[in-house]
């Protein structure tokens, strides 16, 4: 039986798959499992009436599980774990956390407007956090095999990517090759290509926040 999934469309196109990365993360996780899913698209800013009534929040990602609707990214890959536990994605504990303070760093340097409040120096020292792990332990988080953080880091990374690229003109170093590596890894999977946003998604999404 699929799971139903509600994601976020696109904004200005609601046809089309949007740009919220713990959306992607919710695919992402459902592909490398190959569990099948309907996927709803839901767009953010006129939600629809039915998806009000079964999530007031109105919160994406959502997933339908035993008839009832699961909100929270981190709670969907759990519950996917552990309803199909192969292939195991699921992280050593000591690796859980790695690169969780990406996102965060990344966010605060995008919207900085200040060359000096050391943002941008927050955001390489993770970076360089995420490099040497990877070298000691990589390709993946977690060695060869691909788990539930690489999941959680691959939209992040590529939201990164693209939005530090466009308002910034930003790249992540070259000395950081082990980051690199691991971006190209993850960025040419077959899950990765099927449930990434377009770059101008990506952009537009981030928009508001820049121009705050």
């Amino acid at each position: 039986m699929a799971f139903e999934v509600c994601v976020k469309a696109a904004a200005g196109d609601p046809e089309i798959l949007g740009d919220c990365p713990f959306s992607q993360r919710v695919l992402l996780t459902l592909e490398e499992k190959k569990v099948p899913y309907k996927m709803h698209l839901i767009n953010v800013n006129e939600k629809p009436q039915w998806f009000l009534e079964l999530n007031p929040e109105g919160k994406v990602p959502v997933i339908k599980v035993d008839d009832k609707w699961v909100p929270d990214s981190d709670v969907i890959t759990g519950v996917l774990e552990e309803k199909h536990p192969s292939p195991r994605l699921a992280p050593p504990p000591e690796h859980s956390s790695v690169g969780s303070k990406i996102f965060p760093a990344f966010v605060k340097f995008l919207k900085s407007k200040d060359p000096n409040d050391g943002s941008e120096q927050a955001l390489l020292d993770e970076l360089k956090a995420l490099d040497d792990h990877l070298k000691d332990h990589g390709p993946y988080i977690n060695g060869e095999n691909i788990c539930a953080v690489d999941l959680s880091l691959a939209p992040k990374l590529y939201h990164l990517k693209v939005a530090l690229g466009h308002y910034k003109n930003w790249t992540i170093p070259e000395s950081l090759s082990h980051v690199h590596n691991y971006m190209k890894l993850l960025f040419s999977r077959e899950s990765f290509e099927k449930t990434k946003p377009a770059p101008d998604h990506v952009v537009a999404g981030w928009a508001p926040k820049v121009n705050a």
